[in-house]
């Protein structure tokens, strides 16, 4: 992502943060993004929703996005304002539907990130510095195919832009 660095406030959850704590299932029956963001990890964080900022950064432990293959979830967490999801380890599927709408993830097993800590993320290299204590990290990095689908805004944007017939009608 060229020159694109991600700063934001951290928000620091748990371990196997599932699907359905980012978006309860009785919410996906809209496709309006701005309403799922309004909801979006309630049974977790009530607060959530209210608290956070355009530009924040969600970090969680273990097998993050766990649970169903609900779509609506990284789109939720976009919606409302994350920048970027770090955790020690990603559910695939979650990673993946995050990647395919422009959500970037980072995993980073090992750090100390604290709830409120300022953290500024190179996607290109993986690099996590977390401002407050002026620690550096390194997360695995991207292969350069997602990369350039999170630059061009998701995998359906990257295909418009790359000449793809089925969603051109070319």
């Amino acid at each position: 992502m060229k020159e694109r660095t991600i700063q934001g406030r951290a928000h620091v959850y748990g371990h196997n943060i599932d699907t359905d704590a980012i978006i309860a299932g009785k919410y996906t029956k809209t496709l309006d993004a701005r309403s799922l963001a309004q909801h979006v990890l309630e049974d977790l964080d009530p607060e959530f929703a209210c608290t956070v900022k355009p530009g924040d950064i969600l970090v969680a432990g273990e097998n993050f996005g766990c649970g169903s293959s609900r779509e609506q979830a990284p789109l939720a967490l976009k919606t409302a304002g994350v920048a970027a999801v770090v955790a020690e380890s990603f559910a695939r599927i979650f990673f993946r539907n995050a990647i395919n709408i422009g959500l970037p993830v980072f995993e980073l097993r090992g750090a100390e990130i604290a709830a409120g800590d300022e953290l500024a993320i190179d996607p290109d290299s993986g690099k996590i510095e977390n401002l407050t204590c002026r620690t550096v990290y390194r997360a695995t990095a991207l292969p350069p195919i997602m990369v350039a689908i999170l630059e061009a805004g998701g995998l359906a944007a990257y295909l418009r832009a790359h000449g793809d017939y089925r969603l051109t009608g070319g």
